[in-house]
């Protein structure tokens, strides 16, 4: 790294719009972007229910009642608006645990954070998508004008991200197989995660310890 890299701040957010830990995350992590002076890399990647589609075959039950358990418990500690997606991002039988193949929601929702991360505007772009998704303010958050409204909310444009996506949808894919293989890299599969200068942080509970290592490291405030 040359000197005056140590002088500019800035990290890697792996993101899943399945995942609530990242949308639970995500007031934290604007918050260090409104009050540092960092950059905050979006990357987004597609959930492990699509990446590896055995995985919840083979998982504990108690694996996913657990996690309802505790997504519930940290957005009521934190006091964030939540609720499960309707409709859920991932098409996935809850009996048997499988996966489709056909996964629309999250294949746009993916491509979409892809764009906007391409433009630079990966953050207002979860600022607000995510919310939809999440905070229990709407059913149907796929359906009629929701999400473009959203898009524009956060200043984009939503209809030229629709656009980039309907245009060339294979290169979005590739920026997200790029995003996906530095997650490996980065020695882990789960997200939110967080990387800076080379270190590791992941999940929700992890963005604490990522502003005090970069706040050792000098990180300025605004």
């Amino acid at each position: 790294m040359k000197d005056d890299d140590l002088t500019k701040f800035s990290f890697d957010l792996f993101w899943s719009f399945r995942s609530p830990f990242c949308y639970l995350a995500l007031d934290r992590i604007i918050e260090i972007k409104r009050n540092f002076d960092v950059t905050v890399n979006v990357r987004p990647v597609f959930p492990l229910a699509v990446r590896t589609p055995d995985f919840f075959k083979n998982v504990n039950p108690k694996y996913r009642r657990y996690h309802l358990q505790d997504s519930e418990r940290v957005a009521e500690f934190h006091g964030i608006p939540y609720r499960r997606p309707i409709p859920d991002p991932i098409v996935q039988d809850m009996e048997t645990n499988a996966i489709a193949s056909d996964q629309p929601y999250i294949r746009q929702l993916t491509l979409l954070g892809a764009a906007a991360q391409i433009r630079g505007e990966g953050l207002p772009f979860l600022d607000h998508v995510a919310r939809l998704i999440w905070d229990g303010s709407v059913d149907g958050w796929d359906q009629g004008t929701h999400l473009i409204d959203a898009m524009n909310a956060a200043g984009l444009n939503g209809h030229a991200l629709i656009a980039d996506v309907n245009a060339d949808p294979d290169r979005l894919e590739a920026v997200i197989e790029e995003n996906q293989t530095a997650q490996e890299e980065a020695d882990h599969w789960g997200v939110p995660l967080m990387t800076f200068r080379g270190e590791t942080f992941f999940g929700q509970d992890r963005v604490e310890m990522l502003l005090w290592r970069m706040l050792k490291e000098g990180m300025a405030e605004r």
